[in-house]
């Protein structure tokens, strides 16, 4: 009981602490996308709906100074939000562009370069389509993970929910060699083609490239393969870094120095990952751990707030606790 009370007292003190730092230093909200679009499913809860974004881009217009991510913030004195995007999904080129012109809304686009113009999808949405959307698949699956055997039944819904699940957690620690290897026996096992949907297609070159001209865009790298990158070496993390950089540079004409981890997490990169960054000139990198940017803030972790498909009371609600979290 004196626990719970003693959280109780703590928490107005947080806050009250957290709204007199942000008195003293104006803090940056960084926000994260990854796709706007109308889907039939999200299991990732990645897509916002074209209206939602329009009417939360609209209030963030009118209510705070939105900031580029490529630009200096010494200088802010209120409070703001610099809105990203993760991936390069076509829907950012057709369906978020558009509203950003629209309202005058800059955004910085993170895009995976190996996956530009593919007719694969993103290995997560893959996983949907030959599981979840699939009830055509034999009764089990079997795969070998290291020296194990691993087996899943997939009969019901609820069976391939849970392959779902857990193959998610497998293929994300993979390096791409074996993410591809895994994948492709996938397929195989439930006999599907590797032409993905449309409607979860990556961006084509022609559409970065389209990207790229707008005057409210930044173009970041967000490595090559989209892989984990604590699950590399030190000279693989290097060649997925300054690989979608320069990628990114040669297509668009024009300099690259901002750049996203894929997933994000603290245990997506590492301090190496860190210095790689540093050392090849980039400005500023992003993770996906929610948090306020403040002068002191390390600027190859700056906290990114996931934003999910919210109706514009559950935005403002969100964006008030992003404040002070």
């Amino acid at each position: 009981m004196l626990n719970n009370a003693h959280h109780l007292l703590l928490s107005p003190f947080r806050t009250t602490r957290k709204w007199l730092v942000n008195r003293s230093n104006a803090p940056v909200i960084t926000l994260l996308y990854h796709r706007v679009t109308r889907l039939e499913s999200d299991p990732q809860q990645l897509s916002v709906t074209p209206e939602n974004f329009r009417s939360q881009m609209r209030y963030l217009k009118d209510n705070f100074p939105v900031v580029r991510l490529d630009a200096e913030w010494s200088g802010i004195a209120r409070p703001s939000v610099a809105v990203t995007f993760d991936d390069g999904y076509a829907d950012n080129v057709n369906e978020a562009l558009p509203i950003l012109e629209e309202l005058g809304v800059p955004a910085t686009f993170f895009i995976s370069t190996g996956f530009i113009g593919s007719h694969q999808e993103f290995w997560w949405d893959d996983l949907e389509r030959i599981i979840l959307k699939n009830e055509n698949v034999p009764t089990r699956f079997t795969i070998e993970t290291g020296s194990e055997m691993r087996e899943w039944a997939t009969k019901s819904a609820a069976e391939r929910a849970r392959l779902y699940r857990d193959f998610h957690v497998l293929i994300k620690k993979l390096t791409p060699e074996q993410r591809g290897q895994q994948m492709a026996w996938l397929r195989t096992w439930a006999d599907v083609a590797e032409q993905g949907r449309t409607s979860h297609r990556v961006a084509t070159l022609d559409e970065v490239r389209r990207l790229a001209q707008s005057e409210l865009v930044t173009i970041g790298g967000h490595t090559v393969s989209h892989t984990r990158l604590s699950a590399l070496s030190g000279d693989r993390q290097c060649e997925e870094i300054t690989g979608s950089v320069s990628q990114l540079e040669s297509w668009c004409g024009r300099q690259v120095i901002v750049f996203s981890y894929p997933f994000g997490s603290r245990d997506d990169f590492t301090a190496e990952t860190i210095e790689i960054c540093r050392q090849a000139g980039l400005f500023r990198a992003v993770v996906n751990i929610p948090g306020q940017y403040h002068q002191w803030t390390d600027p190859y972790q700056i906290p990114r707030n996931i934003v999910r498909n919210w109706e514009l009371p559950m935005f403002k609600r969100k964006c008030a606790s992003f404040w002070l979290s």
